[in-house]
């Protein structure tokens, strides 16, 4: 008798815990997204248009921060005052996806919506650079080999780096720790630069703070989204700066690219992997709010549309690079299957 008693006092406490989290979401009828930068112009343009085209529902609010901020809030919880939607430039890790399962989000499901290369540019009237990883490495790494040896980083000027760069100081934003972006640059610019630089033999530990570790006398981190950036090289037009190719692609007027590995980052380039810096975009939904805040489904459908998502849709014609029909259908059906993300 007292076990079914204690078995029917649980099971009305999960009933009302289940109930309490529904009344929480159930009163926010406005979809609540974050974080990449690089996705926010994406994002902001289906919420617009989801709006348009779904009347009976609030257009979703879109916001900022970066890809680690947007995973970070996603993972806070389940209810009300938490979002449903983080968008990234990265993929989510383990450690990330346990801190969602620890705070009780345990249906984490992923959309990849397209690509973006990450591309070097400076003021349109500075000079033609060519880079490769290795120059760039070069360029704002704290330590670089000379002679065998690791020393503190001799450089002040591109062409010291090497003769065929512009006779320009050397002075880079990228991205802060906080963005999607930044991960991408480590793996892809730096890491693959420290390797073409020829570092001399050394613990694994020393190489992994060689390859990443960079200078803070001529690098700062931009925490903030790629406007802040975009306002250091109006500072300081022969800076370089980081930056996704769709917000090149709106600032090309005041902006000039670098080529990597001998390769003009286009739409073109990209989506036929010949561009080397580039990446899939993606979203994470959090499957409890589901049919507790209206929408969320109908606006994963309308982002990976045709009209949107697809080959000439709205989106490339912001600057995304699409991805196939056939990849776009798999992402919805697997979203609508209830497919839960694993790294």
């Amino acid at each position: 008798m007292k076990s079914a008693l204690l078995k029917g006092a649980a099971i009305g406490l999960l009933a009302t815990s289940l109930v309490a989290v529904s009344a929480q979401a159930e009163a926010r009828d406005t979809i609540q997204i974050a974080g990449s930068s690089t996705v926010l112009p994406f994002a902001s343009i289906v919420a617009e248009e989801f709006g348009n085209a779904f009347p009976e529902f609030s257009p979703p609010n879109v916001a900022s921060g970066g890809s680690g901020t947007g995973k970070r809030l996603l993972c806070e919880g389940v209810g009300e005052d938490t979002i449903d939607i983080a968008n990234s430039s990265s993929k989510m890790k383990q450690s990330e996806l346990d801190a969602c399962h620890t705070n009780g989000v345990m249906d984490v499901r992923e959309v990849v919506f397209g690509y973006d290369g990450i591309v070097f540019a400076t003021g349109i009237n500075e000079g033609d650079f060519a880079l490769t990883p290795e120059m760039i490495y070069k360029g704002i790494a704290a330590q670089v080999p000379v002679d065998g040896q690791m020393v503190d980083n001799p450089y002040t000027n591109w062409n010291q780096v090497d003769p065929s760069l512009p006779d320009q100081d050397i002075f880079v934003a990228i991205p802060g720790t906080n963005h999607g972006t930044r991960e991408v640059f480590d793996i892809k610019v730096l890491e693959d630069g420290c390797k073409a630089a020829g570092l001399p033999e050394m613990d694994a530990d020393a190489e992994k703070a060689a390859c990443s570790t960079v200078r803070q006398d001529v690098v700062v981190e931009i925490s903030g989204d790629y406007t802040e950036t975009l306002a250091r090289l109006q500072a300081n037009p022969a800076a370089i700066g980081v930056f996704g190719l769709s917000f090149y692609e709106q600032n090309r007027d005041t902006l000039k690219v670098a080529t990597i590995n001998g390769i003009t980052p286009t739409l073109a380039t990209i989506a036929s992997g010949e561009y080397p810096v580039s990446r899939p975009l993606q979203f994470y939904i959090k499957g409890e709010h589901i049919g507790l805040v209206p929408g969320i489904a109908e606006y994963v459908a309308f982002f990976l549309s045709d009209e949107m998502a697809g080959e000439g849709g709205t989106l490339e014609a912001a600057g995304l690079v699409p991805a196939s029909a056939d990849f776009l259908a798999s992402q919805l059906d697997a979203f609508n299957a209830g497919t839960q993300y694993q790294p």
